[in-house]
């Protein structure tokens, strides 16, 4: 009899679960989270970091497995996996997981979706396998989240968890997909233990390699799935082993708990946030918190100083080096900027709020936005202090020309649990980012191929042409 495992106990789910099976809500949610996800990464083909990824895939050439978003002709899964996730993660858009903060539909759907063009595999399979990758990459992320620190210890020691425990998440739904059984996947999320990484010092400094991560995780997984069914094996105690994964990058302190509890019963994918802005979900309820300002009259010309009170823990991504976040050098840094969120609420964005156009290199250099953003001062505020991890909150107080002071408390994130997207939110979201990279009427044929996956009988029919 196998040895009753954490990896055996996320593996026996695994194998259980049949397409078609899920909850209603946890179907309906994972059908939007595939949709998302294609719709960032059709969107972000043209950025610099996403040419590179293309060029390095379409001149590695192999077997024609999957479909690469912006290359020619089909490509080894695993090299599509690394497109896609790479694209889906590129433009700060993806989906948020709370308390963990890790992304987790941008590693797991393209590995998923990888794999099912591999194999042939029909809409239902796939929803399956992206569902319970979803919930282990969110699990294994909750086990190493600290609640008296309120932080995730990943993140503690530089790690990049949505990155991590994507790879782990990506190769069960991988080893479904392929057929793989109970110990078939547990050996898969065994292998690709060991394949997993990413580190964050991106988000401070500067750099695109962030972007990469997601991509990595699922090309990560989709090989330690391919790998599996030619016969090497992973180990059994691969998580919490004395020299497993939560021993490597926890120092052992992890919190078994968050794995197996209700696993199989109570899912987190429905709980998962989806972002409405592409910026660093930290900046999210500053851009709300000034744009409540605009509503309320308030023009940037008439601000003397702002101060943005967040959790104290996010500091360090939105509001350090300050003189950084207040005149980033691209679109990209501003992204991360907590004062750059004061300028997209107050100048008023697209989209749902905020757009991709509100983040471009010329408007992070705009004088205007610089003027203001050199107002901006970022702090720890008690009241954030103490509803982090479970939103993002934040508390802007503007002092004005006039005199007068207003302030605006965001305490729930757009998107979330407590203030969620209606299924047309998301909807138009994904209209705007795949309308901007296909024709006219293939975003919408897409969108409803996507919706109706429960009937598709192949997968490889989704994105052709």
């Amino acid at each position: 009899m196998a040895e009753d495992t954490l990896s055996r106990r996320i593996a026996e789910l695994a194998a259980e679960t049949r397409p078609g099976a899920l909850p209603d809500a946890v179907l309906a949610s994972t059908r939007l989270r595939v949709l998302d996800t294609l719709g960032l990464a059709l969107r972000a083909q043209d950025l610099d970091s996403s040419r590179a990824v293309i060029g390095y895939v379409a001149d590695q050439g192999g077997r024609a497995e999957a479909t690469a978003i912006g290359v020619a002709e089909r490509v080894p899964a695993a090299l599509a996996a690394l497109v896609n996730g790479t694209l889906a993660h590129s433009l700060d858009y993806d989906d948020t997981h709370l308390p963990s903060v890790l992304h987790p539909s941008a590693g797991v759907v393209p590995a998923a979706l990888a794999a099912a063009e591999a194999v042939g595999a029909s809409g239902a399979a796939l929803l399956a396998a992206v569902a319970v990758g979803l919930e282990t990459c969110v699990r294994i992320g909750m086990a190493g989240y600290d609640p008296v620190a309120g932080n995730s210890t990943f993140f503690e020691h530089g790690q990049h968890a949505t990155s991590i425990c994507g790879a782990l998440g990506g190769a069960v739904a991988a080893g479904m997909l392929h057929g793989l059984g109970t110990d078939g996947i547990q050996s898969a999320l065994g292998v690709a233990a060991s394949m997993a990484s990413g580190i964050i010092e991106a988000n401070r400094t500067g750099g695109t390699v962030k972007r990469l991560h997601c991509g990595w995780a699922a090309h990560s997984a989709v090989t330690a799935a391919e790998l599996t069914r030619r016969g090497l094996t992973g180990p059994p105690t691969a998580l919490e082993g004395r020299f497993g994964f939560f021993q490597a990058f926890l120092h052992g302190a992890f919190d078994a708990g968050q794995v197996t509890d209700g696993l199989g019963e109570r899912w987190a994918v429905p709980g998962i946030f989806f972002k409405p802005y592409p910026a660093n979900h930290f900046t999210h309820t500053t851009v709300d918190a000034a744009a409540e300002l605009r509503r309320r009259g308030v023009r940037p010309a008439d601000v003397e100083a702002v101060e943005v009170g967040v959790p104290a823990p996010v500091i360090r991504t939105i509001g350090e080096p300050i003189e950084v976040k207040r005149a980033p050098a691209t679109g990209y840094q501003a992204q991360f900027s907590a004062p750059y969120a004061v300028t997209v609420g107050l100048f008023g964005g697209g989209g749902l709020g905020a757009a991709l156009e509100d983040y471009t290199d010329a408007l992070a250099a705009d004088p205007a936005r610089r003027e203001l953003m050199a107002k901006v001062s970022v702090v720890a505020d008690p009241r954030c202090d103490a509803i982090f991890p479970h939103q993002f909150p934040a508390v802007l107080t503007a002092r004005l020309r006039d005199g007068r002071t207003e302030t605006v408390e965001v305490l729930a994130n757009r998107g979330g649990d407590r203030w969620p997207l209606t299924d047309e939110e998301v909807g138009r979201k994904f209209a705007d980012n795949a309308g901007a990279a296909l024709p006219a009427g293939e975003a919408e044929r897409l969108r409803a191929a996507v919706l109706a996956l429960d009937t598709l009988a192949d997968v490889r029919t989704l994105l052709h042409p």
